[in-house]
């Protein structure tokens, strides 16, 4: 080599042995490895939270691990593209949601005739005019109508007037006798 250049292996060997880049070195390999060991670690957790199978966080990280730390990141990305979509939680609070949907759905009545929607609150279904409640004259909260009394107060219904073609249907039946509500009691004769 001509005297005035300086020898290109001197200068890298200069290079390498200067404290500074060898402790920057160090400081790399030893980031690259926590990395990889760390990224390891997310797999595990990662699979934990995403599936109910206990081996599977484990099958994660060793594919993390047995890639060197120079391949891992091949291996994440085989990782994020084979992992569950969701995790447990979010599977479970979509079923809580998918349930609250349909005890809201549930809850709303229907109309005994034409099976509409209508609120627990309506006298009358304004699709096909169904009587849905009456209300008591007595403590004026709705009741059902085959209720014979208010549920809230006590208040006794008095019964409509039969139609005469009811009446009719009545008088053509033979009467029975009434049974009597509690057990062990005869039920009255008529003299």
């Amino acid at each position: 080599m001509p005297d005035g250049l300086p020898d290109p292996g001197k200068i890298w060997n200069d290079f390498i042995t200067n404290p500074l880049v060898q402790t920057a070195g160090t400081l790399i390999v030893i980031y690259v490895v926590l990395l990889w060991l760390g990224t390891a670690y997310w797999a595990f957790r990662d699979m934990q939270a995403r599936g109910e199978n206990p081996i599977l966080p484990y099958f994660a990280s060793a594919l993390i691990v047995f890639f060197t730390p120079l391949l891992f990141l091949f291996a994440v990305v085989l990782y994020m593209i084979v992992r569950p979509r969701e995790t447990l939680a979010e599977v479970y609070e979509r079923s809580l949601a998918e349930e609250s949907l349909l005890a809201e759905v549930e809850k709303n009545e229907l109309c005994p005739v034409c099976r509409d929607r209508v609120h627990a609150d309506w006298l009358v279904c304004p699709n096909c005019r169904t009587r849905l409640h009456r209300v008591c004259p007595s403590c004026n909260r709705l009741a059902d109508p085959e209720w014979s009394l208010c549920a809230y107060c006590g208040h006794e219904f008095t019964r409509p007037q039969a139609r005469p073609a009811e009446r009719a249907s009545a008088v053509a039946a033979p009467e029975r006798p009434e049974m009597s509500p509690e057990p062990g009691l005869r039920p009255a004769s008529n003299p």
